[in-house]
């Protein structure tokens, strides 16, 4: 039995330099426009917590079930009263 040739390849051989890695990671914040997301983040006032802020009422809105939507929900004995 002979034994093993030691290999030449690394075992996490990168296809591309530093230099094109750090081009890709560059070029990828710029297109997430991280930059501009930070700066609103910065420039807008929070939202309050305070209730007093926040005096009106709304109400619910109203859901309405269809007739068909009635049937198939019977059909099912998925009763929708």
């Amino acid at each position: 039995m002979t034994p093993a040739k030691p290999s030449t390849r690394l075992p996490y051989d990168d296809a591309s330099t530093p230099a094109e890695m750090s081009a890709d990671c560059r070029a990828t914040g710029d297109n997430l426009r991280l930059q501009r997301a930070a700066e609103a983040a910065v420039s807008r006032q929070s939202p309050s917590l305070h209730f007093e802020d926040y005096p009106r009422e709304v109400e619910k809105r109203d859901i309405e079930i269809s007739e068909a939507a009635a049937r198939i929900a019977n059909a099912l004995h998925l009763h929708l009263d």
